[in-house]
Order: structure tokens, then sequence, then C-alpha cells
């Protein structure tokens, strides 16, 4: 098979506003819990523009076309989405792309994960890997965009350049995303007993509609009621006349405005607009009117409308705002986060301020501990291990290693080299990627313990984007073949005894482990080498009880720490933020008194999962004793 050219470090595309009467694609896509968009697939992305087309202050419901997304509906015109079954609620925006780009051809990459699913990747990861694929690059490093990746387009496979770990990924053709022309039809406010065009009959238009016709009746009633209007104060000096400054509710971040009468009492007023707000949105103060459709994704994501309108006289006074409290959001009592979501929609669509009740907040740690009632762990020598910068034990070249750990195949099989994803029979896909002296492209081995059976010039390929600490791993079954070290920074880690028990060890002390690493220069072994890196969080403070099973837990801990395999340096899953000290994949409790982020206690099952991870990474009991 024919070999392309050189590897390809691509740059971030720019995913600016377009100029308008420009074709351009368009992508929906949402927030997640990581902070990062997530693309619709290019169906449902038709319809959202389908029903904006009609509506563009309308409600979109996604089950519609995607059976797996039945219970979600996207409001227009607050650009959230919103989930029935849960009531959480998510921010979306509408993105553009180049038409000549992957989603203006129907191009989806996607990667394997545990499951056996394939997971599409971000649109701007897709972009870049398809751009790098049409210009023949054998691989691609995704490290400009904060990921430690390589993309074999050889062996259709990303590897982490960290853990070596390899995943599948594939090209797969599907419907090109739909193209637009022009300005952007603006929004409407959602009008009180209008509808456009013959609703739908589904179940879940029926729910939608069903949710306009009550916020409808709630504000009629309420409009029914309401005494007579006091004449309108005199506006204050420099503002618009006819307009009341109000005090928003904690709830709305954002301001709230109402609208004066122009005729009198018994012209009632028309609403502006009823949009509730997402608390994990940043505030923003959009000018009244303007559609969030009209501004680029970026500054939607962090200006998202929060306007309401209530009839003038509804209240005595404009700045006794009630607020109507809806508790038990976090699940644990009586009421159903999704029967919470619903009614805060109503109420805000009556225009009625909300207040949600806060979910408790997490123990992290404990009470204060004076130093004399700090002791040392039973059967762990010492309180501290510090680790200095690493001193790799390389071997003379990377083909001593690999020969040390694999037996030479004379007649392999015809199946897959699962590295390369050429037959065994044939020459390594490595071959004019790689040259070694005296490893023949079509030499197979097999791996002594676990017999899976590689090219040996993959394994040579494999072992030389890894840490090169003389270990290896079989990239199948994950078995390790000598002393795995990982790349965490310089720190030091600290261990004693409190005496304070844990929720569901009312009866032992707690060990509580503290890491410290401060921020440095990222070394030759990790992701962009020279180039600074953050620690963010520490010193961090972790707790194991003490009984048998939490100190075996902690010497392995210490071992895992000394092997550098506890922290790493990549791209935090919390805040997004590259070139920082993260977790690896080494699951620690750092909530102290409480559960609630599931980084805590009780856990029954944390200590056997923990010691699981340990042994993938190579730590177990035989070692730590050996």
């Amino acid at each position: 098979m024919s070999r392309p050219g050189q590897g390809v470090m691509m740059p971030v595309n720019g995913l600016g506003f377009p100029p308008q009467n420009v074709a351009r694609v368009v992508v929906w896509e949402w927030l997640n819990e990581h902070s990062r968009w997530r693309p619709y697939t290019a169906t449902v992305c038709h319809h959202i523009e389908n029903v904006l087309k009609e509506d563009a202050r309308g409600s979109v419901v996604l089950g519609q076309v995607d059976a797996q997304l039945v219970p979600y509906i996207i409001d227009l015109q607050s650009m959230h989405q919103f989930r029935q079954d849960t009531g959480t609620m998510r921010p979306v925006r509408r993105n553009f792309y180049d038409p000549s780009s992957a989603p203006g051809k129907g191009i989806v990459w996607e990667w394997e994960n545990d499951g056996g699913a394939w997971t599409a990747y971000d649109m701007d990861i897709c972009i870049t890997i398809q751009n790098a694929y049409e210009k023949q690059h054998p691989w691609l490093d995704l490290s400009s965009l904060g990921f430690c990746y390589l993309i074999y387009f050889n062996s259709m496979s990303q590897m982490n350049r960290q853990t070596r770990r390899r995943r599948r990924l594939r090209r797969r053709l599907d419907l090109a995303y739909p193209l637009t022309v022009g300005s952007i039809p603006k929004s409407q406010s959602w009008p009180v007993g209008a509808s456009s065009g013959q609703p739908c009959s589904c179940q879940q238009c029926l729910l939608v509609n069903s949710t306009r016709a009550a916020s409808n009746a709630i504000l009629a009633s309420q409009r029914r009621k309401a005494p007579p209007a006091p004449p309108p104060p005199q506006p204050p000096p420099g503002g618009p006349a006819g307009t009341l400054a109000v005090r928003p509710s904690a709830t709305f971040a954002g301001a709230a405005l109402w609208a004066a009468p122009a005729a009198g009492p018994a012209e009632p007023a028309q609403p502006l607009s009823a949009s509730p707000r997402s608390p994990s949105v940043p505030s923003g103060a959009p000018t009244p009117g303007q559609n969030n459709l009209n501004r680029p994704g970026p500054q939607r994501a962090t200006s998202v409308s929060a306007r309401a309108s209530i009839p003038p006289g509804l209240f005595s006074s404009p700045l006794r705002v009630p607020a109507l409290p809806v508790k038990n959001l976090n699940g644990t009592g009586p009421v159903h986060p999704a029967l919470a979501g619903m009614t805060g929609i109503l109420l805000c669509a009556a225009g009625l301020p909300v207040c949600l009740t806060r979910a408790p907040k997490p123990i992290l740690h404990p009470p204060p501990v004076s130093k004399s009632d700090v002791k040392p762990v039973p059967g762990v020598p010492g309180v501290c291990r510090k680790t200095k910068k690493k001193h790799l034990k390389r071997s003379k070249n990377p083909e001593d290693v690999v020969r040390r750990y694999m037996q030479k195949v004379k007649n392999p099989p015809d199946e897959d080299c699962t590295i390369c994803m050429e037959r065994l029979v044939t020459a390594s896909g490595y071959e004019g990627v790689l040259r070694h002296k005296g490893v023949r492209p079509e030499l197979v081995g097999r791996l002594g313990r676990c017999g899976h059976m590689y090219h040996l010039l993959c394994l040579v390929a494999m072992y030389s984007n890894g840490n090169k600490d003389g270990s290896l791993q079989c990239p199948t079954c994950k078995a390790i073949y000598g002393e795995k070290t990982g790349t965490q920074p310089p720190g030091k880690m600290e261990f004693h005894l409190i005496p304070h028990s844990l929720p569901g060890f009312a009866d032992t002390q707690t060990i509580r482990i503290v890491y410290d690493i401060p921020t440095g220069i990222q070394g030759p072994e990790h992701p962009n080498p020279g180039k600074k890196f953050t620690a963010r969080g520490f010193p961090r403070h972790c707790y194991l009880p003490n009984n048998e099973k939490g100190r075996k837990v902690l010497r392995l801990l210490i071992t895992a720490w000394e092997r550098r395999l506890i922290f790493t340096i990549g791209t935090s899953n919390t805040t997004g933020e590259s070139d920082t000290v993260v977790w690896n994949e080494i699951h620690h409790k750092t909530e102290f008194g409480s559960n609630l982020t599931g980084h805590g206690y009780p856990d029954a099952s944390y200590l056997d999962n923990v010691l699981a991870e340990l042994t993938a990474q190579g730590v177990s009991e035989a070692v730590a004793k050996a």
C-alpha cells in the first residue's frame, strides 16, 4: 500500500461568525458537563433548522427524528435543551463552518468507547482529523487542540501519548449538515393564546403545547385577579420612558423588565418574553429584542436572555417581588427533579420569579486537628514521600526492550496485527515510516506471558511513542512487562492518622493523604516539553479508613506515587484547561464527611475498585512487598 508523507500538527480552526450572504454549514451543539460543545447529528440539525424557519420562538421536539432523544426538547427562545424526565437544562448554540469542511461533506470521525459503541469527536477535532486525512498525512498530533492523543491513519487508531492505550477510530459517511445563506431570522416574543401552524398530535408535542397552554392560563388568571394598577411612576433620570427598574430575583442573574401601560389600566400589557435561566450559565445583559441566534457561538454561551414580563398591577410594589420556592431539586426529597424543573418553567413563563433550593454542600474536610493528635499510620514506615525530576532507565535502543519480552514467531497466523491493522503474514504498516537496523518489517513476535502476537516493528513504534521507561504494555490485554512508570511531575506525598471517622467506618480512625505538586515546566515525557504547566487545587486531601484493607491501599498508593503514576499532565475533564496536573486513572476519595459528588463515603466497593485500578497500572501487593 502507498505511504503518505510527513505527519502534521494541525492548529485549531477558527469558528467565528461568518459574514452575511455567504454560504455556511450549520451545526447545532449542546454544552456537556465538561464544558465541551458536542454536536447533534446531521439529521437532528436539519430538523432544528426546519422548525427554526417556521417559528424562531418555538420549541423543537428532538424525539421526532431520533428515538434516543425522546426526553429532550430545545427552547429556541432561551437557547436551552430541556430533559423532561430529569429537569436538566443545558445551553445550546448554532455554530457555523465552511461548506468544504467535514460537516459540509457529511463526514463523521468516531472513536470506540469501552462499551464497544462509537462516539463522534467534537466538531473542531473532526474537521482537524479530516484535513490531515485529505492531505494524506500518516499521523496527526492533537496536542495543539489540548489533547494528548496521536491519530494513526494507517491503523485507524487513536493512542494516548501518556498511557499508550489505543482505541479504534473510523471515518463514516453520513448526511451532510444543513447549509444556510443570508441573514438569520430575528426572534419574536412568545405570544399568549397564539400558535403557529397545525400542532403535531404526538405525545411530546402535546406535552409542549400543554405547557404553553398552562402558562397562558396562569397568566390570564392573574390578570383577572389583579387589582387596578397605580399610575406609573416617573422614570429615573436618563432612563427610557415607560419602564420600571425592578430588582431581579436571585434565580435570574440578568435584568427583569416590566412593560408599562400606554393607555391605562384597562388595557392589558403583552409579555415581552419568558425565558428560564440555567444557574450554570454566566449572566449577561443582552439588548431587549435581540435574538440569541444572531450571535456567534462563544458569545451566545455567555449571554443568555434572562428577561421576564408581568402585567402591570399584579404586585402592589415592583420592589417586593415574591419568591416562590421550588424545593428538593437534588432528588433527595419527595418532589421529582423533573416536576420541579417543569414547575420552574411554568412560573417563569407566567412572569413569576423562582427561587430554586440549593443542593447541600459537600463536607470536604474533617474538623480541625491539632498536631499532637496526628499519628503515623501503623505498619507504614515514615510519613512523607518526595519525588524529583525523572531519571529514565533507558536501554540502548527500543529494539532491545521489545526483544526482551518477545519470542520470535516463524510461521505467524493469518490474522490482524492490532497495532497497524495489517495481516501478520504481511509487512508491518510502519514500513517506510520507521527504520531500525535489524528489525525487518515482516518479523512477528509473541509476548511472553499473554501470548499476543504483533509485528516487531509495530511494538518498536509503540514503545518509541510512549514513556520509554524500559517497560512494555500489551495493547490488547494491558498486561505489563517490566516496571511501569508514569509522567507525574515532582511533588510531595504525606500520610498520617487523624482522630475522626469516615461515614460507614464509625469504629476506625481515618488515614489522611496530602498530595502537593507545584507548578513547573514540562519535561521531554510530557505533552508540550518546555511549556509551563499549572497545578490547580493543591494540596489535595484524600481519605482512607484505617483498617487492614485501607492500609493495604495506602502502601500500594505509596508505590504508585514513587513510580509517578498518581498524576499526569493533560487536559482537565472538569475545567477543560490543558497543560495542567490531572488524576491518572487511580481514583481517590476527596470528600470527607459526605458523598454528594461521588468522591466520598460511604462507598462499599471503593477499596476493591481502587485495588483493581492499581493492579491495572502494574502495582500489586506482591510488587509492594518485593
